[in-house]
């Protein structure tokens, strides 16, 4: 189903990425910061949910990041140029993320910034939205979100915009090795 996931995202211009291990997968996002020149002044900022992904794994490389920070607000995620969070599932038929998005901080990184970065466990991946809406519990769910690709509009003149709603740029993270959410 990954390879099929893949294909549907990267259709609507979201970048896929799948690494075996946390460390791989932290190496990767490291990486990512440095070449985007992540720096601390507003326009430069990444900022991180708070999410599973970080659990357990060394942050020391983390903090050595000039401009990454993981206290997050409002004013803090709009003057940020990447916003990392983690998403619980990803739908193989449509390229589509989806996750519980109900603690503020998830939806700051991924709607007010230049570019989401979403980590996905690899064990996450559902045929389609049917199976999802059986793992979906709305009693404990106040705002389940959906992302398909970056944002995207063509309600002014029918011309495709790219961003003006959220982030320009999707980076999907895929990792086997951070289990899934039932």
């Amino acid at each position: 189903m990954f390879e099929q996931f893949k294909s549907k995202a990267e259709g609507v211009s979201a970048e896929v990425h799948r690494f075996a291990t946390r460390s791989g997968a932290l190496e990767f996002i490291i990486g990512f910061l440095h070449d985007e020149g992540v720096a601390d002044r507003p326009g430069s900022y990444a900022i991180w949910a708070d999410c599973p992904f970080l659990d357990g794994i060394d942050r020391q490389p983390l903090k050595e990041l000039s401009g990454l920070k993981f206290d997050l607000c409002k004013e803090l995620a709009a003057a940020a140029k990447i916003g990392i969070s983690q998403m619980d599932w990803a739908l193989a038929d449509t390229g589509t993320l989806a996750g519980d998005s109900s603690r503020l901080d998830g939806r700051l990184v991924s709607t007010l910034t230049g570019i989401h970065i979403a980590l996905v466990p690899t064990s996450g991946i559902l045929p389609d939205m049917p199976t999802l809406l059986t793992r979906l519990h709305p009693d404990a769910s106040n705002y389940i979100a959906m992302i398909t690709g970056p944002s995207r509009t063509a309600d002014i003149e029918r011309v495709l915009t790219i961003g003006v709603h959220g982030p320009s740029r999707l980076v999907i993270v895929f990792c086997d090795e951070l289990g899934g959410t039932e």
